[in-house]
């Protein structure tokens, strides 16, 4: 399991130009659909977990704790400010067991078997599980070796553009050390600004589900 350390920017169309400066190197463009999926009442993201199917796997997404030793001064607490950081995990009977711990209280079945078929999707109705947002990406990639950073530049199809700074880290590994490579990496960019730039699912709950992205708010997920 892996902690994704990350940071969001608005991106464009001087961004190309200055990725190509710093040394940035393109690894591919590609196209993906995502679901999300949670109860009628948003047990799922209003504890923060993001399920996911993305091109037919299920991922999930939930919050990774934060050692209190990560952020000592105030530029390291202010970078921190700027970026999320998730567990992300990728096996199916995992990712089950975990959302069933989160909406055993409204579970049809508690005792419902876990599958590990990515096609058997039967187990979304046992946990009362709907898809509530549906959209496509495009993705443009690139790495920075230098820093060992990867950059993203996506395209929601609901025309939403936004660029995300990303670091992999293993579970228990230097989360400080990928929020300075990230800080390093945003320097580069020109990034300014001590806000928090919106990611695709804030913007598109906010235009589509307008009552679900108040209510994460009012709960401090957003």
């Amino acid at each position: 399991m892996s902690v994704e350390v990350e940071r969001k920017f608005l991106c464009n169309a001087d961004t190309l130009k200055t990725l190509e400066e710093i040394g940035a190197v393109c690894v591919g463009q590609r196209q993906f659909p995502d679901q999300y999926f949670d109860t009628p009442k948003f047990d799922l993201t209003l504890r923060d977990v993001w399920l996911r199917k993305r091109k037919g796997c299920w991922e999930l997404k939930c919050p990774a704790t934060v050692d209190g030793t990560d952020e000592t001064s105030g530029e390291q607490s202010k970078a921190a400010a700027l970026c999320t950081r998730y567990k992300e995990i990728t096996s199916l009977p995992e990712i089950q067991l975990r959302v069933k711990e989160v909406v055993k209280d409204v579970c049809e079945d508690r005792e419902t078997e876990t599958s590990s078929s990515q096609e058997d999707e039967s187990w979304l109705g046992k946990m009362n599980l709907v898809c509530f947002a549906e959209f496509t990406t495009v993705r443009r990639s690139f790495t920075l070796e230098e820093e060992g950073v990867q950059i993203d530049l996506d395209h929601a199809d609901f025309d939403y553009h936004v660029g995300e700074i990303e670091v992999l880290v293993p579970e228990g590994g230097d989360v400080q050390s990928a929020l300075e490579k990230i800080e390093r990496t945003a320097r580069k960019l020109g990034l300014t600004g001590d806000q928090r730039v919106e990611g695709k699912m804030n913007v598109y709950l906010k235009r589509n589900h307008p009552e679900h992205y108040a209510k994460l708010l009012s709960e401090h997920i957003l």
